[in-house]
């Protein structure tokens, strides 16, 4: 058996329905430890959602991992997904596809089919309490990949596209990944790709904006730069980010989820 199920998902907190999923994993399933990786995405932010479950995987255990966001009015079929050590349950709308690869690629799929494992009757609108929580709980108790019904191939399974990040000579070039609650501006350019370029903390980059372009300090923390002061740092992901001390670098910068930038060293 399985000891630990994790929930990504867009509800928020000012709810019932964080609470209704653990009520059902644990009513199934009384000795699975539940860990609650986020309920904040941004509602039916699919990418977003895909970017946080990918950059926690491997900080948890092995376990089943449900993520269910998905926009309004979407219909994907529900899919478990093995990869490695874990099993992730979502609806087939590419969320799960960056952490599947995270954790070494799917090596067996299947459509979440069996009513007789979902609770009823299921709601069209809340399949994390009828169907991804039951059947997390039922395979943390043992249940068979097999029973959850049939096989999916692997190459049929959405993947979202991979984040860009191009080098150049003078240059890299990448995407904003994502946006915290604090308005840092995640990229998908590394700390490696500027080490290339021969930036490292104490450097200045030019960030291009399309044709806007600001001067900002590259250091080791955002707190290196006084309050309201704009900050390029490697997060904990080892990915470079846009922040402003006490402030929000995604306002100030305009810079939403999959904007382009490129980043240079300064002269």
């Amino acid at each position: 058996m399985t000891s630990v199920i994790t929930l990504l998902t867009d509800y928020g907190l000012a709810d019932g329905y964080v609470a209704a999923c653990h009520g059902v994993i644990v009513g199934i399933s009384p000795e699975t430890r539940i860990i609650d990786v986020c309920h904040l995405v941004p509602a039916g932010d699919v990418r977003r959602a895909a970017a946080i479950l990918a950059q926690t995987i491997p900080h948890l255990p092995p376990g089943i991992h449900i993520a269910a966001v998905n926009p309004v009015g979407g219909s994907r079929r529900a899919v478990a997904v093995e990869a490695g050590e874990h099993v992730f349950l979502g609806p087939d709308n590419g969320v799960l596809s960056w952490a599947v690869g995270a954790s070494g690629g799917a090596r067996a799929a299947r459509e979440l089919a069996n009513e007789e494992l979902f609770r009823k009757p299921v709601s069209p609108t809340f399949h994390g309490r009828d169907v991804f929580a039951p059947v997390a709980a039922r395979l943390a108790r043992g249940q068979a990949m097999a029973d959850l019904g049939p096989e999916v191939p692997l190459d049929r399974l959405v993947s979202l596209p991979a984040p860009t990040s191009l080098v150049h000579e003078d240059a890299v070039e990448g995407e904003v990944l994502s946006v915290d609650g604090h308005g840092n501006t995640q990229l998908s350019i590394s700390a490696g790709d500027l080490a290339t370029l021969g930036v490292h903390p104490g450097s200045t980059l030019v960030v291009w904006l399309g044709r806007r372009h600001v001067s900002v300090p590259f250091r080791e923390t955002f707190a290196a730069v006084p309050p309201g002061e704009l900050v390029a740092f490697t997060d904990s992901a080892g990915l470079v980010a846009l922040a402003v001390n006490s402030g929000d670098a995604s306002q100030r910068l305009a810079l939403p989820p999959g904007a382009h930038v490129r980043l240079s060293p300064a002269p």
